[in-house]
């Protein structure tokens, strides 16, 4: 689905982001995976299909570093000639109750969750620009859409991002180029397994399926966004929740 596209994923170290990378390199797609520090994913790669791996470039940096994101971008162009697709997955997360809120995680959060996002965008978007095609895919969250208790200031970074993606696909649209969200709900990441078993009961009891998303299930969205099956989608917020009701 993906053969012959260039492709970019933020945060792909572990979790939603890493099978984001997998399911597009299973698909032809050529991509750049975003990572802090070599550590585990390479480890990862190298149990992967030799078909697999030699799709997969690495790509060693910070995404809140706006100077190297532009250079990234810069020698994304140099080497493959083009970006058909950029994924912005990459994010932090506090739980917080109000009056507990610290200023400082709000701002990390800011800075990891929202800023980057609206770089990549300025950044990529001058390229598909002049390419005439393109699809970004921004990772937000149902909480983004629905807020959660013990959750507002991450909520709110993740609002942004769907607000933002709404205004860039406007404004992008005319140069074919793509605009879109996932909005993941609960989803069995790292992060879960620290999650208290009586708040993850209460949680699953929410949810209509009666489980918690699997990575492949955000992975397989992001794959029909980068894919041509959805030349004609912009500025839409897919919610893969399972039918949370709270």
């Amino acid at each position: 689905m993906l053969k012959n596209k260039i492709c970019f994923v933020s945060g792909s170290s572990r979790g939603i982001g890493r099978e984001i990378v997998k399911v597009f390199a299973e698909n032809q797609g050529k991509v750049y995976a975003n990572i802090r520090s070599e550590g585990s994913f390479i480890e990862w790669m190298d149990n992967l299909p030799s078909a697999v791996k030699k799709q997969i470039t690495p790509v060693t940096f910070d995404i809140r570093d706006s100077a190297a994101l532009k250079d990234i971008v810069l020698n994304i162009k140099r080497n493959s000639g083009r970006i058909d697709v950029w994924v912005n997955n990459a994010a932090v997360v506090y739980n917080e109750a109000i009056g507990m809120i610290s200023p400082d995680h709000v701002q990390h959060m800011f800075e990891t969750n929202v800023y980057p996002v609206i770089d990549s965008i300025q950044l990529v978007s001058r390229l598909m620009r002049r390419q005439k095609s393109g699809s970004i895919i921004n990772i937000s969250s149902i909480v983004g859409l629905k807020g959660d208790a013990g959750q507002m200031a991450y909520s709110a970074t993740k609002g942004a991002v769907i607000s933002l993606t709404k205004s860039a696909a406007k404004e992008l649209a005319p140069y074919q180029i793509r605009v879109n969200s996932v909005a993941p709900g609960l989803t069995k990441t790292d992060l879960l397994g620290e999650t208290a078993d009586k708040f993850l009961e209460k949680r699953i009891a929410h949810i209509g399926m009666g489980r918690v998303a699997d990575p492949l299930d955000i992975a397989n969205t992001c794959l029909f966004l980068a894919s041509d099956l959805s030349t004609y989608i912009t500025g839409q917020i897919i919610g893969v929740d399972g039918s949370s009701i709270i």
